[in-house]
């Protein structure tokens, strides 16, 4: 048994999870109550009646996510599901990268890992840039609606990471249309079981085709390379490689369209903040950071399941007790970041949890890190009095998806 600190937790009747938010911009006040009561760990019920450990301090959800005594794996009896959505995606029978154990998370892992290391990821610029530069350009020229008014998340945080993935992997850009949708579908946690499984398998069938075509004729994209360098020599099979497309086509483009849309939200609502930036764009890369602490996209955190006993903030976890970890909760941790429910964006906070951490860390952090950088300073330079065009309780917010963001983002200069 593996001691890790010390804590009491309540005994009370679980609490439901996930739990609503007071304020769109702020995390369910009951995650902040329970950190203010000591209780790192506590019992909530899932949608389905199961129950499951609640985490929600920063250091014990590290703890978690660095133990090898919690695994990822969503067949395991007893895994925690916190939406319908979820149990949709457990039950699809993928061998996803984010639900692999070592050995086999490792080997996957280094073979992506190259595609993703400094080098490859700075060749990248260019192709940000010019999608950025182009879809910004555009905006600040686009013919406002009749309000006057031009939606943000349309013209330029939707289609803009898309573009990317879309050139980085050698998938047509007349195609993106189609996954955006299946994508939306497949993240919702409103959808039903099987509205999801059907998303997952339009998005299987167009990746199968598509690769069975580069398979005969492989481009200099990284679908290209894995089949080169991976898939030819056998380090690959069809079906893995067909697994890793489906994780980087999604991963790559929903959650940066996401943070996308609530950069602009922030920079419209703290212009003050906004113009420290363009008169000090070195702080561009820690602002970053801070928006992403902030604004914790991972709408219900990442969810792991104990595969022996261990101790996480005082509490026995025991073998095959599911553990939700409230990364919101984590980045908003008094103990862990001073003035946490403040942005400041001259703060940086490279210690955030929102790619999470361990051996599961978002392995596209660093494509993610710049694309937002890109577009950040995009924002500050070509539309400086950037302003919301409707009052912020008029905005409608992503409540009903596994990533967190706003829907449509009117905006004025």
């Amino acid at each position: 048994m593996t001691a890790i600190s010390s804590a009491t937790v309540d005994t009370d009747e679980p609490p439901p999870f996930p739990m609503p938010r007071r304020w769109p911009l702020d995390p369910p006040p009951a995650l902040a109550e329970l950190r203010r009561r000591g209780q790192p760990l506590t019992r909530v019920r899932l949608w389905d009646g199961s129950t499951a450990w609640l985490v929600t301090r920063h250091a014990q959800i590290r703890e978690v996510l660095h133990s090898p005594a919690f695994s990822s794996d969503t067949s395991s009896p007893g895994f925690p599901k916190a939406t319908r959505a979820a149990a949709a995606l457990a039950g699809d029978a993928t061998r996803w990268l984010v639900r692999l154990d070592p050995p086999e998370h490792t080997r996957i892992r280094r073979i992506l890992a190259k595609e993703f290391a400094p080098r490859r990821v700075a060749a990248m610029r260019p192709i940000v840039q010019c999608a950025a530069d182009t879809l910004i350009e555009r905006l600040a020229e686009a013919p406002p609606e009749p309000d006057g008014a031009v939606d943000l998340v349309r013209e330029l945080a939707l289609p803009m990471p898309a573009i990317v993935i879309c050139r980085i992997l050698g998938v047509p850009n007349e195609d993106r249309e189609f996954f955006q949708d299946r994508t939306h579908v497949a993240m919702s946690a409103d959808a039903s079981p099987y509205e999801v499984r059907a998303a997952f398998a339009d998005l299987r069938d167009y990746l199968d085709r598509l690769l069975r075509e580069k398979e005969n004729d492989p481009a200099d994209d990284l679908l290209g390379r894995l089949i080169v360098d991976q898939l030819r020599p056998g380090e690959l099979t069809h079906e893995e490689l067909l697994t890793i497309a489906r994780l980087l086509l999604i991963a790559g483009h929903d959650t940066t369209a996401n943070m996308v849309g609530l950069i602009g939200l922030s920079l419209a609502r703290h212009p003050d903040q906004a113009e420290l930036l363009r008169e000090n764009p070195q702080l561009i890369p820690g602002a970053v950071e801070e928006l992403l602490r902030y604004h914790s996209v991972g709408n219900h955190g990442l969810s792991r399941i104990a595969t022996a006993d261990v101790r996480i903030g005082g509490q026995l976890v025991r073998a095959g007790e599911g553990v939700l970890l409230a990364l919101n909760s984590g980045n908003r941790d008094e103990a862990a970041f001073e003035r946490p429910d403040v942005l400041d964006l001259s703060r940086g906070a490279s210690a955030h949890l929102t790619f999470g951490a361990g051996i599961h860390r978002c392995l596209g952090a660093p494509l993610a890190l710049l694309e937002l950088e890109v577009v950040l300073a995009g924002l500050l330079e070509r539309l400086p009095g950037l302003r919301l065009a409707v009052p912020l309780e008029q905005l409608s917010f992503r409540h009903d998806m596994l990533t967190y963001g706003v829907r449509a983002l009117p905006v004025r200069w």
